[in-house]
């Protein structure tokens, strides 16, 4: 398993040469969402797509 900081290592070193704030940002912030997705499967908290279809009347 990796560390926070190695993470966000990786995250730098595959950046462009001119990103800016903005883009380092947004890749930690992405980064940060699928884990926490990830995290909400593993842990069962999730909606079935049927389900969620259903809700808001787009089941066909």
């Amino acid at each position: 398993m990796t560390t926070l900081s190695q993470q966000v290592h990786q995250i730098a070193e595959q950046l462009p040469p001119e990103a800016t704030w903005d883009e380092v940002r947004y890749q930690v912030e992405l980064r940060a969402s699928i884990e926490r997705g990830l995290a909400d499967v593993k842990a069962g908290r999730v909606v079935p797509v049927e389900e969620l279809l259903a809700e808001f009347g787009m089941l066909e």
